[in-house]
């Protein structure tokens, strides 16, 4: 049998919308979890981004929806940790369901919960939403969840990194029985596994990559760099590279904001996306970073999380996660669909210990190097020196014993 969308026995009118956008063969995640979701089974699927898995639920979910003659009752609900995620399976939803009367709604906290409900009273048939409001709705009695048929989970590992899980809990209680329930996450560890035996029955486990591995047509590098000449070799580096379009994350709002200004002063059209900034102006920093009219964005974990650049090329950590996990997600925006990227870190001598958690996880030594011009000045006093040495173990102590979480766990709103 050929490896086709057609193969796949999907809906006519789905197959026209992926024929109008140019899609003929499914990639390797659409190919093994598709069959599984479209035969009614629960599924756990492990697979980095870029891969094409967010159509890998849509599809199936809209050709399952097609089967059925009522309309705008909602049958299939996917949880997502951010808003711009849910901006991303939204637009799929709807780019997949052009040649259908199928709906798809979307509710994500920071904007009007009013205009929201009254959007859900006209009707839905898919509804993209996060935790938190999604359980607002609930009661508020504002979401009718009594015909659900099918529950996704859309970057699940994030969702718990982030704290949801008291919230999905309670959101799982509102949900009737029996239904099916997909799980998709960029990395699979003990955690997902523990969630998974909560709410998925006897679930097809698909892993299209080695577990928690990083694609391997992206190019990972570190430079050493001392902390107070990060934000000049960042500069540098795109300048002399003359690179229009970089995604650069850090740990904190206050530091996105921090190295924006700093850009700026170099003369770098640059701008910060975070939980503090209105839904409006994220909205309107990403549309200008894809148009390429914005030169550098600024994000923090959280507030990346359903960025879908084509072709982006580079990704800088300007500043390693606290969470190894996370360094997989956050270059996992570049090299997406089969096309080469560059995932480049700036890393302080404060922050060895968090490459040493990096480069355990994913089993590897990546390349370190010195920018000319840039490198480390070995007589200064490293932070950590000036702090009390045996505070500092006992820290790392407790993050390693509690998975590395414990006390660097992220509030929603990044």
């Amino acid at each position: 049998m050929s490896n086709t969308f057609s193969s796949l026995n999907l809906h006519p009118q789905l197959l026209e919308s992926l024929q109008d956008h140019g899609y003929v063969e499914p990639t390797e995640v659409q190919l093994r979890a598709m069959p599984e979701v479209l035969a009614g089974h629960d599924v756990m699927v492990g697979a980095q981004t870029g891969t094409g898995k967010t159509a890998a639920f849509v599809l199936p979910a809209l050709n399952g929806l097609l089967q059925l003659e009522e309309r705008g009752r909602i049958r299939v609900l996917a949880l997502v940790p951010t808003r711009e995620l849910a901006q991303q399976v939204h637009k799929n939803c709807k780019k997949y369901a052009k040649h259908t009367d199928l709906k798809s709604v979307q509710v994500y906290g920071g904007v009007s919960i009013t205009q929201q409900i009254d959007t859900l009273k006209e009707g839905a048939d898919v509804l993209i939403a996060t935790p938190g409001r999604l359980l607002d709705l609930l009661f508020k009695k504002a979401v009718d969840l009594s015909q659900l048929s099918m529950l996704i989970f859309d970057e699940a590992d994030r969702m718990l990194d982030m704290g949801f899980s008291d919230e999905i809990k309670a959101i799982l209680k509102r949900l009737p029985e029996p239904r099916q329930t997909l799980l998709f996450s960029a990395t699979l560890d003990k955690s997902i596994f523990t969630f998974g035996k909560q709410c998925l029955t006897e679930p097809k486990l698909i892993e299209v990559t080695p577990r928690n591995s990083t694609a391997e047509n992206v190019e990972q590098l570190v430079y050493n760099v001392d902390v107070d000449r990060k934000a000049a070799l960042l500069a540098y580096l795109i300048g002399s590279k003359n690179l229009q379009q970089v995604l650069v994350f850090t740990r904190t709002k206050q530091a996105a904001d921090t190295l924006v200004s700093e850009l700026k002063k170099d003369g770098l059209k640059a701008q910060s996306i975070h939980g503090d900034k209105s839904q409006g102006a994220r909205d309107k920093a990403l549309q200008e970073f894809k148009d390429k009219t914005l030169r550098v964005l600024v994000a923090t974990d959280v507030a990346a999380r359903g960025i879908d650049i084509e072709k982006l090329e580079y990704v800088f950590n300007f500043e390693l996660p606290y969470i190894a996990e996370d360094y997989i997600h956050r270059i996992g925006r570049t090299g997406r669909a089969g096309e080469s990227g560059h995932a480049i870190t700036l890393m302080d001598r404060d922050e060895e210990y968090l490459l040493e958690e990096i480069e355990a996880l994913l089993s590897t030594k990546l390349n370190q190097q010195w920018c000319p011009g840039f490198e480390p000045d070995f007589t200064k006093e490293r932070d950590s020196d000036r702090r009390n040495s045996k505070s500092a173990q006992k820290r790392r102590a407790k993050q390693r014993a509690f998975g590395k979480k414990t006390g660097n766990r992220r509030k929603r709103s990044s």
